[in-house]
């Protein structure tokens, strides 16, 4: 029983300190991050990484939670929420497993995406909220879309590796399938 608890324990502080990590990685500009400016959206990848084999209400959860987060730490306007929400549920809702088996390659074609609808919500919420004009944002759009989705779809097996390999050896979730069988 204490090792359920300690793996229950530890487990959440992977999960944390994945997130912190990501939330941490986003407000920095490391050399080969960065493309025309512009830098990895290791938010998006973090919901993404986690919604992948999980429920749309986690998935959903996931984006809020960290869409709250990353208002907080760079401004609510336009708001990070509705984009990662988003993301979270139709990740979870793609059901990987079933049409894609190669991890990394679906994992970065599947953030690729993510970063254009998440950057086309933002978009919508700039011109919704009157912040920016049509023009404006049409004139950056493609430049920032594209570079900000070869870079995170680039990195994402990086914390896809691990994570995925963490919870796949999940010892709680193998003895539930082995006692399934």
């Amino acid at each position: 029983m204490v090792f359920w608890r300690r793996y229950s324990f530890l487990n959440k502080v992977i999960i944390t300190g994945s997130a912190t990590l990501c939330l941490l990685l986003s407000l920095t500009r490391l050399p080969g991050m960065e493309l025309l400016g512009i830098g990895t959206n290791w938010i998006l990848i973090w919901v993404v990484v986690w919604s992948t084999k999980r429920t749309m209400f986690q998935g959903a959860i996931a984006g809020l939670v960290m869409g709250l987060i990353q208002d907080g730490l760079t401004g609510a306007y336009p708001s990070h929420i509705v984009s990662l929400v988003v993301v979270g549920v139709l990740t979870a809702r793609l059901q990987k497993q079933k049409y894609i088996h190669e991890d990394f390659i679906s994992v970065a074609l599947i953030v690729f995406f993510m970063v254009i609808i998440a950057e086309t919500i933002t978009s919508v919420q700039y011109i919704l909220l009157g912040i920016r004009s049509f023009q404006d944002i049409w004139q950056e759009y493609q430049q920032l879309v594209l570079s900000s989705a070869i870079l995170s779809s680039l990195w994402a097996p990086v914390l896809y590796y691990p994570l995925n390999s963490w919870w796949e050896n999940n010892p709680i979730r193998n003895a539930k399938s082995t006692k399934l069988n």
